[in-house]
């Protein structure tokens, strides 16, 4: 028994790892071209944000003047060691650039992090403009019990969220059954306000009802928020109890 929680825990953090490893999506808006000074200071920005994320997991800064001043933001994942959340920022900046290389609005979503900037200041600002939908192709199997399971437990781990010592940032899991727990994360950017962390992730939840009903899993990545439920430990520490991650996702983004 003790190799097999062995061999699934190596299953699991095997699987982590991957996820964190290639961008869930990107943003590159078109309407907002860089101009004449402006890549240099993107750079700058860039660097800056590599540079302090370690320490707190979290950046917001600006770098030059108008009109070629730059806006910033990197946050990691709050259960992610430091190690793994510099790691993250630094592939995030380096891919930002080679995807978004002539525009001023960018944005990059990793499982472990979130970096964008833009050159009108966002760092306060609310933003569901833009999401990406990732969910699981296959439905459960006692769809009531689940929607009640899931229901409950994203309305906990929302209330965590909006409390001030967990920046933005809550977790937890809920027992289907004797054999299978359900496993939900939500997290808000640490610059937007409680009150709208709560609508951010109010919207975000919302979706579980219209584009994931019913599917085992589900995450919606938005600039100001992002949550996520599965039917298998996700998040750290590690649970080895539930079984492996499935492959068989679904993306979709809006608009």
């Amino acid at each position: 028994m003790g190799l097999l929680c062995n061999i699934l825990l190596f299953l699991l953090l095997c699987t982590c790892v991957a996820e964190s490893a290639d961008p869930l999506g990107d943003f590159c808006n078109e309407d907002n071209e860089i101009g004449k000074g402006i890549s240099a200071n993107i750079d700058t920005l860039l660097t800056k944000l590599v540079s302090n994320i370690a320490s707190t997991g979290y950046v917001a800064t600006s770098y030059g003047r108008d009109p070629n001043q730059v806006y910033g933001l990197a946050q990691c994942r709050g259960d992610v060691a430091k190690e793994d959340c510099s790691t993250c920022i630094q592939d995030a900046a380096k891919q930002i650039r080679q995807r978004c290389p002539n525009e001023a609005d960018a944005r990059i979503w990793y499982d472990y992090c979130f970096l964008r900037y833009n050159t009108k200041n966002f760092i306060g600002e609310i933003d569901t403009s833009y999401g990406i939908f990732y969910y699981n192709v296959n439905n459960v199997t006692d769809p009531v019990n689940f929607i009640k399971q899931l229901e409950d437990l994203t309305g906990r781990i929302r209330a965590q969220a909006v409390e001030p010592k967990n920046q933005g940032l809550g977790k937890g899991e809920s027992k289907l059954s004797p054999l299978v727990s359900l496993y939900a994360l939500v997290q808000c950017t640490r610059d937007i306000s409680q009150i709208d962390c709560a609508q951010c992730l109010a919207i975000a939840v919302e979706t579980f009802t219209t584009i994931c009903s019913e599917r085992k899993g589900c995450r919606v990545l938005y600039s100001s928020c992002y949550v996520r439920y599965e039917l298998y430990p996700f998040f750290f520490p590690i649970n080895s109890s539930n079984g492996t991650a499935e492959d068989n996702q679904i993306v979709v983004v809006h608009p």
